[in-house]
């Protein structure tokens, strides 16, 4: 006598179980993907930024003629820049993991704060879809209009915010897909964890 189960319902069933098991695994792994490619585009994005400021403060010091900026502003500056570099660096090797991330928005945070104090009229506000929710400053005067991003980019270009919006919304849809029934036991038996947004 077979150790097996005869009736062909068990084989149907097992067999629908482990395709939704494959197809929900699929999913899943999809919408990871989509968030570390997401993310590649993130990193190089801010990577960009990084050299903008480190050339910006850099022309800055050498050009003749401009006034040399508080010592303590550029030393702050540059000392955020080299823990950006050293943050992106580590969240290269784990990009969706919470503690990376967070560091990585921290370290973010303080090298814009700083330049922001270094440079008060440069500095600029974008929607994720990329369109300016602050507009230039008039005679180096800071608009009163309401930010509508937290992040305020030396460099003038949008890429940076794009980005960042698009890891986001891959990140929480990743969220969403992980804490979903049944996709929730897919989840647990590969030891997939919640990522983290950069905010």
């Amino acid at each position: 006598m077979s150790a097996l189960p005869d009736s062909i319902y068990w084989w149907v069933g097992g067999a629908l179980l482990l395709f939704w098991f494959v197809g929900a695994n699929n999913r899943l792994m999809r919408l990871r993907s989509a968030a570390l490619v997401a993310y590649a585009a993130l990193d190089a994005a801010l990577v960009k930024q990084l050299d903008y400021v480190q050339a910006r403060t850099t022309r800055a010091l050498v050009v003749s003629g401009v006034a040399k900026p508080d010592v303590d502003m550029e030393s702050s500056l540059l000392s955020s820049v080299a823990q950006l570099s050293a943050m992106l660096a580590v969240t290269r090797l784990r990009p969706l993991e919470p503690s990376r991330v967070a560091s990585l928005g921290t370290a973010l945070h303080v090298m814009l704060n700083a330049w922001g104090r270094m440079y008060p009229g440069e500095v600029l506000h974008f929607d994720a879809e990329g369109t300016l929710s602050m507009p230039a400053p008039l005679n180096g005067e800071l608009s009163r209009v309401p930010q509508v991003s937290p992040f305020a980019w030396p460099e003038p270009s949008a890429a940076a915010e794009i980005a960042r919006g698009q890891f986001n919304d891959a990140v929480n849809a990743y969220n969403r897909a992980i804490s979903q029934f049944p996709a929730l036991i897919v989840a647990w038996a590969f030891r997939l964890r919640r990522a983290s947004p950069l905010v």
